[in-house]
């Protein structure tokens, strides 16, 4: 680099280039597991140089987040020392939000599930209603797990120093750390559905020179946001969750369609008045911590693409569609190990491509869409019909997308996951004879993870970026 030419830029991308390598040293203690992995093989696997692994490596070991797992013979030489991730370093939450049920995981840096919650819900209850829920499960999970704020000591292994390269971009918008994003020019958005009217200023109004909702000063967390004068800004609630120091945060996942860059939700399917409520604001706002909103199925693909670092593993490098039916039917696309999200974030919208013209009518508006048909052969029991109609719309993609598998999800599969596999199954057997070539139906299975698929996600959001998975958040 020529010194005497440098800009406020390049530093900038030092920053963000010493954040990814991070990441790669990250994900490949976690890929380790309890066995560890030495500097020499972390320096091998990386490119990097064995000095550049040993200052990170100093680094995560000094932060709590990486930690000896003992010594392992070389071929020459002393023993190597081998590194292993300090799991209970880090926790997110991640909460599914469906149209009639609340659930809530608390996950530390391995994925792994220490802590869950689940709560009828009516996603039609008003913002005031669902936000409390939310809350109310996110407080009891970090008390439960990490104890009462009284018991965490200000020595207590913290999360301060997960850092990725969102959060190094977003600190150079003008966001806070950990993640947290600038909103731009968002115009005023309207109340949130049951909220009454007050004499204060709607969730994104703002007069001239007053930062946005969601904008704060470099370094400010979301509960040290100065209160305005309408008292907004300030945690509702949820103090809990900002002085629990191993916590990076809450992701939250529910039927869309949504914004996932500015966490601001559109007409929800059958939940029309959520159109335009700020969903991550109004949560951040209560709960103190970055909140990261995705569709559930965007999230639930996540969580089966890198498949944290429990048994499961992730589905690696390739491409697949997770097809969830539930109290909807929607889709998370996967390729080349990355979600795929759409120039507007709204890919997957899967359950309301149209197959029968003038057919029954939909909850989105339109008429004939797979979800109506779908869901209407459960109600009346014909779950043969229902795998048809879904195989139906798994053909149209896996013929459009040219997928590696279908992968189902959803508590309506779940109740029936034989008949929903065998049926798809058998309509891209028939797709494939019908094209003819030697490769054969694409594959389809039960997809891992059970009931609390979707809300393991929903913490990915927030764990992803750590370990080199940009696009989780």
């Amino acid at each position: 680099m020529n010194r005497s030419n440098a800009s406020a830029g390049d530093g900038a991308n030092l920053l963000a280039l010493r954040s990814h390598n991070t990441a790669l040293v990250l994900g490949l203690l976690r890929g380790a597991g309890a066995e560890g992995i030495s500097r020499l093989e972390l320096a091998e696997h990386t490119g990097l140089t064995p000095q550049a692994v040993s200052k990170i490596t100093a680094r995560l070991r000094g932060e709590g987040l990486a930690a000896e797992a003992g010594r392992r013979a070389s071929t020459g030489g002393k023993p190597r020392t081998v590194l292993r991730l300090v799991p209970e370093a880090g926790h997110a939450v991640g909460v599914h939000l469906d149209r009639d049920e609340l659930r809530a995981v608390l996950v530390d840096l391995d994925g792994t599930v220490v802590g869950e919650r689940c709560a009828p819900l009516d996603l039609g209850a008003g913002a005031e209603a669902v936000l409390a829920g939310v809350v109310r499960a996110a407080e009891e999970l970090v008390a439960e797990v990490l104890g009462p704020p009284a018991a965490r000591g200000p020595g207590s292994p913290g999360a301060e120093g997960l850092r990725t390269p969102a959060t190094e971009a977003s600190e150079r918008s003008g966001a806070s750390a950990r993640g947290e994003r600038a909103l731009g020019g968002r115009g005023p958005v309207k109340q949130g559905p049951g909220e009454q009217a007050s004499g204060k200023r709607e969730p994104g109004e703002r007069e001239p020179g007053e930062r946005a909702s969601g904008e704060r000063e470099p370094g400010e967390r979301a509960s040290e946001r100065r209160v305005s004068s309408a008292g907004e800004g300030a945690p509702l609630g949820g103090a809990a969750l900002d002085a629990a120091p191993t916590l990076l945060g809450l992701g939250v996942a529910l039927p869309g369609p949504l914004d996932h860059v500015r966490g601001v939700l559109h007409r929800v399917t059958g939940f029309p008045e959520w159109d335009g409520y700020p969903l991550r604001d109004a949560l951040e706002r209560r709960l103190g911590v970055p909140v990261v909103v995705d569709k559930d199925t965007n999230a639930a693909a996540l969580g089966l693409a890198i498949g944290g670092g429990g048994a499961d593993g992730g589905w690696g490098g390739g491409s697949f569609a997770y097809l969830h039916l539930g109290t909807g039917l929607g889709a998370g696309l996967v390729f080349g190990g990355g979600v795929h999200r759409g120039a507007r974030t709204g890919a997957g919208e899967f359950g309301h491509q149209v197959v029968q013209l003038d057919g029954p009518p939909c909850t989105c508006g339109a008429r004939g869409c797979i979800e109506a048909l779908c869901l209407a052969a459960v109600a009346r029991g014909d779950l043969a019909e229902a795998a048809r109609v879904l195989g139906t719309g798994a053909a149209n993609l896996a013929g459009l997308l040219d997928i590696d598998q279908v992968l189902l999800g959803g508590r309506t599969v779940a109740a029936a996951p034989e008949a929903f596999v065998r049926g798809v199954g058998a309509v891209l057997d028939a797709r494939a004879r019908r094209a003819g070539g030697h490769d054969g139906a694409v594959p389809v299975r039960l997809a891992p993870g059970g009931p609390r698929g979707v809300a393991e996600g929903a913490a990915q959001l927030l764990l992803a970026p750590l370990f080199g998975h940009g696009n989780g958040g």
